[in-house]
């Protein structure tokens, strides 16, 4: 295959950055930026550490971040696996990468910037929910924020219900376990699953 190498090869292939690509970069949340953050419950937050890098869904009802002030956005680190790969990450790397999605909307925001993870008592206790808080809160500083062309959405139709898979037709949870571990308890792990998760949401 051939495969570009160099910066000069790739730009040769690809047109010139569009003013509006450039121009809607910014380092801190305008208000528009704000409203858009703001509304989103769901994000995927990207870090990068010694073993490699890491990917991780943030959802949350309403919005999923809460906003300090135009520098700074604050993540709850609500229930989940307890593998911790994100938070070990910041940790050893402040380094971070956001995307946001809005349910009905086809533009992304984008956030780049640093974060540390904090478990100062009364931000923790800020969060409560149904009486339980997050273990910890990862407080987000602000590089630069920007919304993402909408194409990739659109051509996705991801909120278009008609596109929507059936999950019935997909390999559940318990089933791609075993696959990956021979002789894992599928039907159990698959039968106790929703129950356990209703009961462990916060």
């Amino acid at each position: 295959m051939t495969i570009i190498r160099t910066i000069e090869d790739l730009r040769h292939i690809y047109a010139d950055v569009t003013e509006a690509s450039v121009a809607k970069v910014t380092g801190m949340l305008t208000p528009e930026y704000r409203s858009m953050i703001e509304a989103s419950p769901f994000m995927a937050l990207a870090t990068v550490g010694p073993e490699g890098l890491d990917c991780s869904p943030r959802g949350d009802t309403g919005s999923c971040v809460r906003v300090q002030d135009p520098k700074t956005l604050l993540l709850p680190d609500w229930r989940g696996n307890n593998r911790v790969d994100s938070l070990m990450n910041i940790i050893r790397d402040p380094r971070v990468a956001l995307m946001f999605l809005i349910p009905g909307s086809n533009t992304a925001m984008r956030v780049n910037g640093s974060a540390v993870v904090s478990v100062e008592p009364s931000l923790l206790e800020s969060f409560e929910t149904d009486g339980h808080h997050p273990r910890s809160v990862i407080v987000i500083t602000i590089g630069e924020i920007y919304f993402q062309c909408a194409r990739a959405i659109m051509r996705a139709q991801l909120w278009n219900p008609e596109k929507f898979v059936d999950p019935a037709t997909l390999p559940s949870a318990g089933t791609m376990l075993k696959a990956a571990k021979a002789g894992f308890d599928q039907a159990t792990y698959d039968r106790e699953w929703a129950g356990r998760a209703a009961a462990t949401m916060w």
